[in-house]
């Protein structure tokens, strides 16, 4: 099988993923030494991607944006002293677990165990092929965080049999990715009402 190379066009292709969702996209320059900086500036719409692709923004001119600047968020980190509160809301997750993530961050479901939804055999290697896709932007030695806890060592977040969170968001549920290297700081981010 040919590896698709990484492009603005492969991107925003793998970005498809997360059509018809609530979900938050965007990846900024890593600028400081305390990345979570970086992260709120991504959050806020503050930081541009520095490969100047694609991003996704679902409340871009909607009301309740246009009430709240800060919305979905609650809140972001803005200032150094803040770094630390943040860390307590998420958990370092490992490399070979975060292709299930992004995936289920394109499900749209808080459902706990994705492989029972409609027509999950059919559109996984598609999803899969995206998330790939997606993870590819981020070298080796990047970490990886999420806001969803886990059970075990290496999580299946395809197959996970009781999931908690801590909200970042004014929704019910949300569920989120922040991928940190030296160049770039990404924020993957799902909202949903239940």
């Amino acid at each position: 099988m040919e590896e698709t190379r990484l492009d603005a066009r492969t991107w925003s292709q793998a970005l498809e993923l997360y059509k018809w969702l609530c979900t938050f996209v965007g990846v900024g320059a890593r600028e400081h030494d305390e990345w979570w900086l970086d992260a709120g500036a991504v959050m806020r719409l503050q930081a541009h991607d520095p490969r100047g692709w694609e991003f996704i923004d679902p409340y871009e001119g909607e009301e309740e944006r246009l009430d709240d600047p800060l919305f979905p968020w609650l809140d972001t980190p803005s200032a150094p002293g803040d770094a630390e509160r943040f860390r307590k809301l998420v958990w370092e997750v490992p490399r070979a677990s975060v292709r299930s993530l992004i995936v289920l961050l394109g499900a749209g479901t808080s459902r706990s165990d994705l492989t029972t939804s409609p027509n999950w055999e059919e559109r996984l290697p598609e999803r899969e092929r995206r998330a790939e896709l997606i993870l590819s932007r981020f070298p080796e030695g990047t970490c990886f965080y999420t806001n969803l806890s886990w059970k075990g060592e290496n999580p299946d977040f395809y197959r996970q049999s009781s999931r908690g969170h801590n909200s970042f968001s004014q929704f019910d549920w949300d569920a989120g990715l922040i991928a940190v290297n030296d160049d770039e700081v990404a924020v993957l981010w799902n909202f949903l009402s239940t």
